[in-house]
């Protein structure tokens, strides 16, 4: 199996700093291929919410350029990924969390990482931005941490009306503005002719699941500039029908 991976971000109608930031790296090794990709929706106002992103980002990428040389090694483990990501977020939001308060000031950031190899996938997930498979269907593979969802699964609200509920936005928590933090993990073996996304909840806001699928895999061709012009069509139509939250997405085609 192989991978083709691509990204876009804007900062999107309204606000004047992009607060998302996002890495990926793909490699090849002699036990086959693998992408670590990173995304984070920062908050806190300007300059604020891009500190807490990239913070965390860039601790995942130091993580990254320690770790992935061992799956020459061997199969990542479930439980090892989960002790370390779990171990890496709660020293960030220790971080984040002293540094606004030494300054005054409140700031997180969402984050969702995935680690994927040609056997197996790990993802990692804090808020609301999402990872989603897009295979025979769309499916959501993360959950979001959020008002309206906890909503959804007590029955109070229906799933279609929590898409336009005026609450979506509003996090149970994130780093660096939470007290704790409970990640959520999912594990899982990536099919072939598969897409599989992760994005900040600006991608997402106005184009549907279904135009989702139907851009990134019912008509998906597997050149990195076929995958990089359907993310920029979704990136289109979610400025058109005027999304005022930054934007960002990190695609994964399976080969």
């Amino acid at each position: 199996m192989d991978f083709v991976t691509m990204a876009v971000s804007s900062v999107g109608n309204v606000k004047e700093v992009n607060q998302d930031y996002y890495f990926f790296e793909q490699g090849r090794t002699e036990r086959g291929n693998i992408v670590f990709a990173i995304l984070c929706d920062g908050m806190g106002g300007l300059q604020q919410g891009e500190f807490a992103s990239k913070t965390v980002v860039e601790a995942f990428k130091a993580w990254g350029k320690e770790h992935l040389a061992d799956y020459a090694l061997g199969e990542f483990v479930d439980a090892e990924i989960r002790r370390e990501w779990t171990e890496l977020v709660n020293r960030c939001n220790q971080y984040l969390h002293a540094y606004g308060r030494d300054r005054g000031i409140s700031l997180g950031t969402t984050l969702t990482v995935l680690l994927m190899t040609e056997e197996r996938y790990y993802i990692m997930n804090i808020g609301d931005s999402r990872a989603y498979a897009l295979e025979a269907g769309i499916r959501q593979l993360t959950r979001d941490h959020t008002v309206v969802q906890r909503e959804v699964d007590l029955g109070k609200l229906s799933a279609y009306d929590a898409e336009k509920d005026s609450r979506r936005n509003i996090l149970l928590q994130c780093i660096g503005a939470s007290d704790q933090i409970y990640p959520d993990f999912f594990f899982g073996a990536p099919e072939p002719k598969a897409t599989y996304l992760l994005c900040s909840d600006g991608f997402r806001h106005e184009v549907s699941g279904e135009e989702l699928y139907q851009v990134l895999q019912r008509n998906r061709r597997e050149s990195l500039e076929d995958l990089e012009d359907a993310l920029k069509i979704l990136l289109r139509w979610n400025l058109e029908r005027q999304e005022r939250d930054n934007l960002t997405a990190i695609a994964i085609s399976t080969i």
